[in-house]
């Protein structure tokens, strides 16, 4: 569990004392985030959107997790560290770690009920995953700035 960045063995202790170590009385990663405390709150009424904080959880749970992912996004070229830039910009510093600490507990319950070590996905997940949307942030961002951007494709080498 430790090759998760931001764990080392002492949040490792805790998470494995505090759930058990055993995912099976867990049905899915979604009910161990929301039995830890860390899954987004849901408030609606009249058909509009609240803002609602996270759900009171286990507080040795919550806490471990918090160090994890105050870790994890100081750790370079990371997915959790890109996750935490993609999110902070629009959602604020605080509650993008509460989205990283529910993306280190979701991995933890994959890799516990799978029996697979922790896949770093990279810093650059979110660009290989779609770079075209990449290339129009980049545009736009200049353009904001009042550039005017002409794009001329590399030529690949033969």
């Amino acid at each position: 569990m430790d090759t998760i960045p931001g764990i080392n063995q002492a949040v490792a202790e805790v998470i494995i004392a505090e759930t058990g170590g055993d995912m099976t009385r867990f049905p899915s990663a979604k009910h161990l985030a929301s039995w830890a405390g860390v899954c987004p709150g849901h408030h609606e009424s009249a058909g509009r959107t609240k803002n609602a904080k996270v759900r009171p959880g286990n507080p040795y749970l919550k806490g471990a997790l918090g160090l994890a992912a105050f870790g994890a996004v100081r750790t370079k070229d990371t997915y959790l560290q890109a996750r935490y830039k993609r999110l902070t910009s629009r959602r604020g510093p605080l509650r993008a770690l509460v989205a990283v600490e529910h993306s280190i507990i979701t991995a933890i319950w994959h890799m516990l009920t799978d029996n697979v070590p922790y896949h770093e996905l990279g810093g650059t997940y979110f660009t290989q995953r779609d770079p075209e949307r990449a290339t129009r942030r980049a545009i736009n961002q200049l353009n904001q700035l009042g550039y005017t951007v002409t794009l001329n494709p590399r030529k690949q080498p033969a």
